[in-house]
């Protein structure tokens, strides 16, 4: 096929084009900007556009598939051009679901740990050998593309719910058509796009829709936004339940003791081994049995920039984590407070989404860092105005999360010297945004504070 990417620059949309050159078809794309690590992977593969722009000389009749970018807007000039051919346009999960249609497909669909789970599945059928393809939201260990698009006769996908494409406003994972879906849990999110939780909730519930004729859907027991409808779910679809068995902790590694036998995990925090049984159950329904899911699970150490360790000294760690929702940073912070007891707990999060920063959502982080010794909660008055948002105050932000705990920083300068002030013996750290506060290579900047 030939292809044509518009906005190639894209996370996902880069790797989608890199695993269609590698498939043997024709790639080529355009975008106004396009940054690290996209720029040098796409010209590692021979597909980086020679020039930055739109160019309507790039749209042809020739092109078999033109797949289009959530970064592009409705008038580019590109697009337009493709519209006015008649060429058939995309956004990359209908282009994704096309190239499918013949396997069987794993959807892993919830607001927190979709990342996790998906890498779990993938960590997991790697270890055994189990043939599949993918597409994945983050870069993990072993893998140097998160897409893959072969002659596997499974499906790994990642069921994100924001929107497919400027033209196309339903969310991602309505596509997949899953025959075995996976729903974490449900917390409100993307709140510029879905203005009200029922709306919200009611993307969850078209996406159970979707499964396919007699598949399985797999469910987080204990969310109540899930109870609300799981009832609902079409009769012929097989619903699971799933919660955290008991573990420990040991000398850093959490212990599960199940059907006679102890296994050791790298991963920690409740909300990990939750995610870690739903795989089961996904990859339990393709025959995978439970102790051989657990066996190769012993050298899963986690997804990218989840609970990420990023330095260590004898008496202190650094962790970044994408978590910026206030169920995921509850989450997060109680996992590092429960896996060191016995060290202080600074954690810092950046204050970045459009939902984040908009003054009527601030409330529902309420009591989100309690666990932690020190909260820092950094945000930037020009981040606020860019989004369009109304201005918020540092007095706005202690206020919503409500703890003793918090110091709110507004200038990244100050938000540096405040942990270089710091002393780090028998402390951790903990750098939890979707950005990276204000430019910071947070890797480099953890090594120096623990003294690396």
């Amino acid at each position: 096929m030939r292809v044509h990417f518009i906005a190639i620059g894209g996370s996902a949309m880069h790797n989608l084009a890199i695993a269609l050159k590698r498939k043997g078809d024709i790639v080529t794309g355009s975008d106004d900007e396009i940054f690290e690590p996209s720029k040098g992977r796409l010209d590692k593969e021979g597909i980086l556009p020679t020039k930055i722009g739109w160019d309507i000389n790039n749209i042809h009749t020739e092109l078999d598939a033109i797949i289009l970018g959530m970064h592009a807007r409705i008038d580019n000039p590109e697009l337009l051009r493709a519209q006015e051919l008649g060429l058939k346009i995309y956004s990359y999960p209908e282009f994704v679901q096309s190239q499918v249609l013949n396997k069987k497909r794993l959807v892993v669909g919830g607001s927190h740990g979709k990342t996790t789970i998906t890498s779990m599945l993938l960590h997991v059928m790697n270890q055994l050998n189990i043939e599949t393809d993918f597409l994945v939201g983050a870069l993990l260990e072993g893998f140097d593309c998160m897409v893959q698009l072969t002659d596997a006769p499974y499906m790994v996908i990642e069921g994100d719910e924001y929107l497919s494409s400027p033209i196309d406003r339903r969310p991602k994972f309505h596509w997949y058509a899953p025959d075995i879906a996976i729903i974490s849990g449900i917390a409100w999110d993307h709140i510029n796009v879905f203005p009200t939780f029922e709306n919200y909730v009611d993307q969850f519930k078209i996406f159970t829709d979707k499964i396919a004729e007699n598949g399985t859907l797999i469910y987080y027991k204990n969310d109540t936004a899930l109870k609300g409808f799981i009832n609902d779910v079409r009769p012929d679809i097989n619903t699971i339940e799933y919660s955290a068995p008991n573990y420990t902790i040991e000398e850093g590694l959490t212990l599960i003791n199940l059907d006679g036998k102890t296994y050791e995990f790298q991963i920690f925090g409740q909300h990990n081994i939750e995610n870690m049984i739903g795989a089961k159950l996904m990859l339990n329904e393709i025959g995978v049995s439970d102790a051989d899911f657990y066996a190769a699970m012993g050298s899963f150490k986690g997804a990218a920039k989840r609970l990420e360790k990023i330095a260590e000294n004898s008496t202190a760690i650094a962790y970044k984590d994408f978590a910026h929702s206030p169920s995921k940073l509850k989450a997060t912070v109680k996992a590092v407070n429960e896996q060191y007891p016995d060290r202080k707990l600074v954690a810092c999060m950046e204050l970045h989404t459009f939902s984040s920063l908009k003054k009527d959502f601030l409330p529902h982080y309420k009591n989100a860092m309690a666990a932690a010794d020190i909260a820092i909660v950094y945000f930037s008055h020009d981040v606020v105005a860019h989004k369009k948002l109304d201005p918020i105050t540092k007095e706005d932000v202690k206020a919503a999360f409500g703890t003793d705990n918090v110091v709110v920083l507004t200038d990244a300068d100050e938000f540096v010297s405040t942990l270089k002030e710091m002393t780090w013996k028998d402390a951790n750290l903990l750098l939890m945004s979707s950005g990276n506060f204000h430019g910071l290579d947070l890797n480099k900047f953890a090594k120096e504070l623990l003294g690396q």
